[in-house]
């Protein structure tokens, strides 16, 4: 590509396809060929005017400002580019988003209009208490639907994402563990558990081992009894677990667990698959995150924002982290910010953020609660699992599927490549999928599956929309087992043609001004 006075141009013209006449500018019609910005402007030009602005200086050290080498650009050459950009990207509004442990469902208009509100979208974490009642009673509100639905008596609100909401548990954990002078030094991690659980265990600074899975994708209760003794601090489990399996054997093994002196950490990303029809306190679990923005419908994806809630078993409860809100007995409400020897959370491990900063989140997650009601939440559940089991069931037959003895699966199903042609892979598979116009699956998780396809349909597509993505993914499959040549160089028809992904991982150009030291 090359940049000269009258703007980009490509190098040569472009073709679009296999025995595809070429055109001028690479477009193929209303699919757009969009450059980088830097390809577009140039650093020595302006898209607006301004006035002679006097010589400035760094305050902060006397320094003069130098070129910060950024294109200029007119408005509506802004414009224009990130709205074709955003013609080349996919999302929920456009199709299925079969991600697996993702849960990228529908999020109801109606939420984002309640989030948008005054006194929830504009208000300040500094404000005085008496001025954001109202944000506070919705805080409490989404955390007592959590105990409810959980069956766990206390919740910390606190927790910005998954990950965040894991460490938060396992610091209560340990904290429980050392107010008995018992500190612990292992956790032991199921090999079916998401790849988070052990990368926290670690960062708390406990060792991790790995507990083997059954044939049939469970947790080895045998291998997981045989591991526990006085050194293990607990468990962490994902339920429904990375198979798209819930662990029948939970409660067994919270009783294992608790036996040996140690405690149940439960991964709650796949809350979706199981709300408002299973009570993990009732499984023995001591503490769980659950994702609002999976479950209760807060947009998933992008880094954020997000929100982990953590809720606690009776146990672990006194060592909840500050700051929560908490309901007075004239019916107002406060943010308990600091430990005092006489109250209840005399034993609180601390902080995890400064504020309670994601009001967006708590807001739809509310919304999507009262309009639902209970009875609706079950269903979401049920229709989550439906909809996961018709996809198992209607591509078995094309994909293989190593779990499908096993029962029916809960909100995701989980295939492989084996049974492809010699040569191909679950990466052309997911390549193949993009010509038919659809986000592939995850692939290559969970690790335990070689080749694995994670597909999660959620409660929110129809019959009809699903018959076309099983169409599309049996199409592909069947290319796959024919041992269809153009299928390896998939996808065709995208903005951009199939990547060297182990050069783009092992040597990645991060900015522009590497392409043109390239180019010298």
């Amino acid at each position: 590509m090359t940049i000269n006075q009258s703007g980009w141009r490509p190098e040569a013209p472009l073709a679009n396809g296999a025995g595809e006449q070429p055109t001028f500018t690479g477009n193929r019609a209303l699919m757009l060929e969009e450059p980088l910005l830097f390809e577009i402007g140039a650093t020595d030009r302006t898209g607006v005017d301004f006035d002679a602005a006097p010589h400035a200086t760094n305050r902060l050290c006397g320094l003069e400002r130098g070129k910060i080498g950024l294109p200029g650009l007119s408005e509506p050459e802004t414009v224009r580019h990130y709205t074709r950009l955003s013609r080349q990207n996919y999302a929920i509004d456009l199709g299925v988003f079969p991600l697996g442990s993702c849960t990228m469902k529908h999020n109801p208009r109606l939420n984002e209009r309640m989030a948008r509100l005054p006194g929830f979208a504009d208000i300040h974490p500094l404000q005085p208490v008496s001025t954001v009642q109202g944000a506070l009673a919705l805080i409490h509100l989404v955390g007592e639907w959590l105990c409810k639905l959980t069956g766990m008596p206390a919740v910390a609100m606190s927790p910005k994402a998954g990950a965040h909401g894991e460490l938060c548990g396992l610091l209560a954990i340990r904290a429980a563990l050392e107010a008995r002078g018992d500190a612990r030094q292992v956790i032991l991690v199921p090999e079916s558990a998401h790849g988070t659980n052990p990368a926290t265990a670690a960062f708390c600074g406990y060792a991790v081992e790995n507990i083997p899975a059954t044939a049939e994708g469970r947790v080895n209760l045998d291998a997981l009894k045989a591991r526990l003794g006085p050194d293990v601090a607990g468990v962490m489990i994902t339920n429904p677990n990375t198979c798209g399996l819930f662990e029948r054997d939970m409660i067994a093994i919270s009783e294992a667990v608790h036996a040996a002196g140690g405690l149940v950490y439960c991964d709650g990303a796949n809350f979706n698959a199981i709300v408002g029809r299973v009570r993990p306190g009732d499984l023995g679990i001591d503490a769980m995150h659950i994702n609002l923005h999976k479950t209760f419908s807060t947009p998933h994806g992008g880094g954020g924002p997000g929100a982990g809630p953590v809720v606690f078993s009776a146990a672990l409860a006194p060592f909840a982290p500050l700051p929560f809100v908490e309901q007075t007995s004239e019916g107002s409400f406060r943010l308990v910010e600091e430990e005092t020897a006489e109250d209840h959370h005399a034993q609180a491990f601390g902080r995890m953020v400064a504020f309670h900063g994601q009001m967006g989140m708590f807001t739809r997650a509310a919304s999507y609660m009262l309009s639902h009601g209970a009875d609706g939440l079950r269903q979401v559940s049920g229709d989550a699992v439906l909809n996961a089991n018709y996809v198992l069931r209607s591509l078995e037959d094309v994909l293989d599927a190593p779990f499908a003895g096993a029962g029916p699966c809960m909100h995701e199903a989980l295939f492989s490549d084996h049974g492809m042609a010699q040569g191909f892979t679950t990466l052309d598979i997911a390549k193949g999928l993009i010509d038919e116009g659809f986000h592939p699956m995850t692939v290559y998780f969970p690790l335990v599956v070689h080749g694995a396809m994670l597909v999660e349909p959620t409660e929110t597509e129809s019959k009809a929309g699903l018959d076309q993505f099983i169409g599309a993914l049996r199409s592909v499959a069947e290319r796959g087992r024919a041992g269809d040549e153009t299928l390896k160089s998939a996808p065709h028809f995208s903005p951009r043609r199939r990547l060297d992904e182990t050069a783009a991982a092992r040597s990645p150009i991060l900015a522009q001004r590497y392409l043109a030291d390239q180019d010298d």
